[in-house]
């Protein structure tokens, strides 16, 4: 593909019908004919036996968090580049332990005595390393978006349930002060009657500056000595290797990431989308988008997401808003948009001040709050009604464990996990459904208990995706519960 030209619809309308006829529901669904083990058991008193899957940039910092823990043994290493400069760090924090380049080789040979994986590859791969891994009865941590499909996410929740093993995603502020600050309000009354949320993250991207007007994908360049390009591709259609898409870049392609609303969104909307019982909303709206093109991301986006009245709780619209023009307004009494110190570095860089810091700003029929992104917590605006609000806010508990910890510590049997798959299924399926506003240009309707979109045969089609490459068809069936 990586040298033909073709039309925006053009590309749309190939993707969804190869997608129609790859990923019908009575295929994703259908028995991929292995018995899986029971999941595995780890001793309150024992360590478990992790391997770390996608070790360069973001799956260094992972990694490390996860050594950090002291409840762990790094027992496997696998990346698809290993040995290139930003895997050989964790290389040699683990002398001697058995490395791979390639995920099912790894679970060839070691699934029997992995009882964890840690995932940190691109997020088109997230689902195929999931799947494979819980077949085997391995717990799975994985960075956040969940999948990169509306029903990967589904059939990685349905996995869950099959396979019976502890499964948690990586949006960290699940586990951190954002998180239990929210639950508390909400369960003492102060966070209720909530009818909008405005989202944003203005900072710079990487496909910022990049041609609009790019007609077809970047030409072939000789692939890294390092590098295993057709594993890194996974069920990905055939492409020509190019640095634009390995590194983090593979962010900027709705083929291969999720953007900045799957990157973000999750940091961002988490506990609002958790405690107030969104679920999935009935109407996504790209009300701005600037630079679409069918290949990357714009450069500038907002969407509108409607969610219904839940039990007890009214309609509620959370407005997102992306990109270096497109500061959303703020109520007034603000205050100063001050950069949150939990918010944590970015591949080893930190994120940079902009105009209007990653948070956002919660409307109520009585109050309106202000948060940031990840662990950062509440406050009350304008600071008048935030002391008069003093002596009413209960009291908040600190955390007992960080994400990583709460994992592992679940796979023990010693705590339950904050960010599971049928806890962050959801939430990712909510951005699947932003991006293919994104992707379309069009506003989308859709139906929470069918859910299918009724309103875009062509919208509808990318909830699948596209067909899976050759060799991985086996990927996308799983046991029926």
């Amino acid at each position: 593909m990586s040298g033909k030209n073709i039309s925006r619809r053009d590309f749309l309308q190939r993707a969804a019908v190869i997608g129609g006829a790859a990923m019908m529901p009575s295929m994703a669904m259908g028995f991929n004919g292995k018995t899986s083990p029971s999941p595995r058991k780890v001793g309150a008193n024992d360590k478990v036996n992790v391997a770390l899957i996608g070790i360069g940039n973001r799956g260094n910092e992972v990694s490390k968090q996860f050594h950090a823990t002291g409840l762990c043994n790094v027992i496997a290493l696998c990346d698809v580049d290993m040995g290139a400069k930003q895997t050989r760090e964790i290389e040699s924090m683990f002398p001697g332990v058995p490395k791979y380049k390639d995920f099912r080789k790894l679970f060839d040979e070691m699934a029997s005595k992995i009882d964890a994986v840690v995932v940190c590859t691109p997020d088109h791969s997230h689902f195929p390393i999931c799947m494979a891994a819980m077949r085997e009865g391995i717990h799975v941590y994985v960075e956040k978006p969940l999948a990169r499909t509306f029903y990967e996410c589904e059939m990685l929740m349905q996995a869950e349930k099959k396979y019976g093993v502890v499964t948690q995603m990586g949006n960290q502020g699940h586990s951190e002060a954002n998180y239990f600050q929210f639950k508390a309000w909400k369960e003492a009354g102060i966070i209720k009657d909530v009818t909008a949320v405005t989202a944003h993250m203005n900072n710079p991207r990487r496909w910022h500056g990049w041609n609009q007007e790019m007609t077809s994908y970047p030409a072939a360049e000789p692939v890294p000595a390092t590098l295993d390009w057709d594993t890194w591709l996974c069920a990905a259609h055939e492409h020509s290797y190019n640095h634009d898409f390995h590194n983090g870049q593979w962010r900027c392609w709705y083929e291969f990431g999720m953007g900045v609303l799957g990157d973000w969104g999750a940091h961002i909307i988490d506990s609002i989308h958790e405690f107030l019982d969104l679920g999935l909303p009935t109407e996504i709206n790209p009300l701005y988008l600037k630079g679409h093109n069918p290949f990357f991301y714009p450069m500038s986006s907002t969407i509108l997401f409607k969610f219904p009245e839940r039990e007890g709780m009214p309609a509620l619209d959370i407005t997102w808003y992306d990109g270096l023009d497109n500061i959303p307004a703020v109520p007034e009494g603000y205050g100063v948009s001050e950069l949150d110190p939990n918010i944590p570095s970015v591949a080893g860089q930190k994120i940079q001040p902009a105009k209007l810091n990653p948070g956002k700003e919660i409307y109520s029929k009585e109050l309106t709050f202000k948060g940031g992104s990840h662990g950062s917590t509440l406050s009350i605006i304008p600071e008048e009604k935030a002391k008069e609000m003093e002596g009413k806010l209960p009291e908040v508990p600190k955390s007992p464990s960080n994400h990583y910890e709460n994992f592992l510590l679940s796979v023990m049997g010693k705590e339950k996990p904050r960010s599971p798959f049928s806890i962050s299924g959801p939430l990712s399926q909510v951005f699947c459904l932003g991006v293919i506003s994104q992707w379309t240009g069009q506003k989308i309707l859709f139906d929470r208990e069918t859910k299918q979109i009724t309103n875009n045969p062509l919208a509808n089609q990318l909830l699948w995706g596209t067909l899976p490459r050759e060799g991985w068809e086996e990927f996308y069936r799983v046991p029926e519960l």
